[in-house]
């Protein structure tokens, strides 16, 4: 597909008001939302999610905003981690899942993200974790498959699970419907583009961002190093077909008025 058939989205919290984040939202031209945050506690207790699933996504489509995924949390390694060796702490990511995921059906959102690993491990500790995240990631595939949503494995950087593209094919392969959310400042061992052209197709949402190949640091595209033209043209090579979703740091320039901008400049409209 063209890069023009790929409408722009924004990664929320919806931190603060609902009301006034969607009609910066609406206001921009973004409709499209993925619903993020790095804590559990957020969706479960300050957002209220797993009741008011289908509330929270009936108010966004009154703003013409459609929430397309979610981004299951990553804190709380000691609890939650997909690659812990410990099957308790994986069993406990399974069941936090499978109630998120549960909530998320109901309110009609289709993909959820997926970090395959928290941080920092040893690179002696690399094996046991792989094989770790395939079973963790396995049992959240099955319920996100009966459910009839996607989980989308993310790529990330440094000592995390899938730094590479090897590492995230292995467990592509391991996990036929597991399918993958590329993040374009994660990459800090092969080029994104190679990470892009390796994993192809089975690329489903996006994490857009810049960076200055150094680490992850979720600028506004423009504001780091990435040739985005070639990573563009890589996303077309392998017929990616969703979003084109931001995820930014810096909340001054990442308001939708500046995301949507920025989108207009990349895709020459």
């Amino acid at each position: 597909m063209s890069r023009k058939d790929w409408p722009v989205s924004l990664s929320s919290s919806l931190s603060g008001s609902m009301e006034s984040i969607l009609a910066e939202y609406q206001a921009a031209g973004i409709r499209y939302m993925e619903l993020t945050s790095f804590s559990h506690r957020y969706f479960q207790e300050e957002l209220d999610f797993f009741r008011r699933s289908k509330e929270i996504a009936a108010l966004a489509r009154e703003y013409g905003v459609t929430i397309r995924s979610i981004h299951i949390p990553f804190s709380e390694k000691d609890t939650y981690d997909n690659s812990s060796p410990d099957p308790r702490v994986r069993d406990n990511s399974v069941r936090y899942c499978a109630k998120l995921l549960g909530a998320a059906a109901e309110a009609g959102i289709k993909i959820a993200v997926i970090h395959p690993s928290n941080e920092p491990y040893r690179e002696e500790e690399r094996e046991i974790r792989i094989t770790s995240a395939i079973d963790t990631l396995s049992r959240i595939t099955a319920i996100a498959d009966a459910l009839g949503m996607t989980l989308a494995v993310e790529n990330l950087p440094r000592t995390c699970i899938c730094r590479t593209s090897d590492e995230m094919l292995r467990i592509l392969e391991a996990i036929p419907n597991l399918r993958v959310c590329f993040d374009t400042n994660h990459s800090l061992i092969e080029s994104n583009v190679e990470y892009i052209r390796a994993v192809g197709d089975k690329i489903v949402t996006l994490h857009v961002s810049d960076y200055d190949f150094i680490d992850e640091r979720h600028l506004l595209p423009g504001e780091g190093l990435i040739d985005w033209e070639e990573l563009i043209s890589a996303l077309e090579e392998v017929g990616y077909s969703g979003t084109f979703n931001y995820e930014l740091a810096d909340r001054e320039t990442s308001t939708p008025e500046h995301v949507a901008a920025n989108y207009k400049k990349l895709m020459g409209l």
